[in-house]
């Protein structure tokens, strides 16, 4: 009995003491994976060799959207989590929406890790919103032959604007940039303003010269080893950049993030309008099915979402459903195209004042083939509804009307009697003279199930 307490109480202990010894080899694991932060006490000068600096690279193509703007704020808290050197944001953009572009800058400003825009590769341009953005970096550089500027405010269609609206969206953008651009000296400054006021522009090496880039390289790996040993402030303090042996960590685009961008692509944006107007229409036109209706809907809310990354004009999307409108008319109520042509007029107009956005210039020939597209499909549509409305019914009881028959039996004018016709036995009563068993008869109507029919000219027995 002793010796079975004994065997359970040293087995007890044994899984206990497991148990303990895992929990201990885990918090040992745990201190010394952990980086030691000690007030008043340097204890990053012990890793560094052993640990080279990282620094975060990231890619942007396209307009400036809140998918930039979400992306650089991950890529900001990633480098923060893992003590990254700095964030290289390798750029290549048109423009975008002017409150978008602030919310960026704002967020590359106070940035507590060194963030570089590089316009990359050689033939990329920052344009307009991309001027602002690369200005507000900590460090700008671009690759040779790539361009920077034109910043000028534009109408919704890419063109100017009114000049009263124009002068006040040029002061505030230049007051702006000046901001950003007054700690590069004062022909940056001057460049930037005229940027703004006069769409100026500049090659790579001319902003070098004027001082609105920091550096010329070839690639990242050449901007990191021209960037080693540069002086920047960040959160007000200077802070001297260690990047000549640092190690890149690229970081992507989330799948949802590269969704959202393809969204805002005006040319998608266009061309999702023209899917959700064309699967409505033939929703409305042929309903029971569900498939076009479920698709347009899908298209349509995707179409908007794209537009709301670009401040889609709300005039345009009126003038889209108008176009919708203008389509379902001509096809039940055909004019031989005279609505469909507004249609298409409404389409072109609605979806030029949709993309409203400085920078992004809109696409005329996708709008005007989406436009031509969908304004031949609902005439085609119309056309072919039409001539079936037209056309002489082929199945039911109206379909019979016209056709031959055989008398199975003799009746008068205003008696009844049994016909054969198209496969089928009915009764029939007759409207004038008289027929004979196997008698041929012409179907000339039809009252209720019972058909009217007359004797055909030299009918005959079979």
């Amino acid at each position: 009995m002793f010796a079975q307490k004994a065997r359970r109480f040293f087995a007890q202990w044994n899984r206990s003491g497991i148990r303990a010894v895992a929990w201990l080899a885990l918090l040992v694991a745990w201190a010394a994976l952990m980086p030691l932060r000690v007030t008043g006490q340097d204890t990053t000068q012990t890793s560094a060799g052993d640990n080279p600096p990282t620094v975060i690279v990231l890619t942007f193509d396209g307009p400036v959207t809140p998918v930039l703007r979400q992306y650089l704020e991950d890529a900001i808290a990633a480098a923060v989590a893992g003590g990254d050197e700095a964030i290289v944001l390798r750029l290549d953009t048109p423009g975008g929406s002017v409150e978008i572009t602030k919310s960026i800058t704002q967020l590359m400003l106070a940035s507590p890790v060194p963030v570089v825009a590089y316009v990359f590769p050689s033939g990329a341009h920052a344009g307009s919103a991309g001027t602002f953005v690369t200005l507000a970096a900590h460090v700008a550089a671009m690759a040779p032959g790539s361009s920077i500027g034109a910043a000028s405010p534009v109408d919704m269609g890419g063109g100017d604007i009114d000049e009263t609206m124009r002068a006040k969206i040029e002061n505030i953008l230049s007051a702006d940039v000046e901001n950003l651009a007054a700690r590069r000296g004062e022909d940056a400054k001057e460049w930037a303003i005229a940027a703004v006021r006069d769409a100026q522009a500049a090659t790579a090496e001319q902003a070098l010269a004027l001082g609105v880039i920091d550096f010329i390289a070839v690639d990242v790996d050449d901007l990191l080893n021209q960037l080693d040993g540069f002086e920047v402030t960040v959160d007000g303090r200077p802070k001297t950049l260690n990047t000549a042996s640092a190690v890149q960590e690229p970081l992507e685009l989330t799948p949802l993030q590269r969704v959202l961008d393809f969204l805002s692509n005006p040319t998608v944006a266009t061309m999702l309008l023209s899917l959700g107007i064309l699967g409505l229409f033939v929703e409305i036109r042929t309903p029971g099915f569900g498939f076009p209706g479920i698709t347009g809907i899908i298209a349509l809310l995707l179409a908007f979402f794209g537009l709301g990354q670009m401040d889609a004009n709300m005039v345009g999307m009126v003038l889209m459903g108008v176009a919708l409108i203008l389509f379902v008319a001509e096809a039940f109520t055909p004019t031989f195209g005279v609505l469909a042509a507004g249609g298409v007029a409404a389409f072109i107009a609605g979806a030029a004042l949709l993309f409203n956005t400085p920078g992004i210039r809109t696409p005329w020939v996708a709008i005007i083939s989406f436009g031509i597209a969908v304004g031949a499909f609902v005439i085609f549509i119309g056309v072919k509804a039409l001539a079936a409305q037209r056309k002489k019914p082929m199945t039911g009881a109206e379909g019979m009307i016209g056709e031959t028959a055989h008398a199975k039996t003799a009746f008068a004018a205003g008696e009844e009697g049994s016909v054969f016709v198209v496969g089928e036995w009915w009764n029939a009563r007759l409207t004038s003279g008289s027929v004979q068993a196997g008698d041929t008869v012409n179907v000339v109507g039809r009252d209720g199930y019972t058909l009217l029919v007359d004797p055909a000219p030299q009918s005959s027995k079979t």
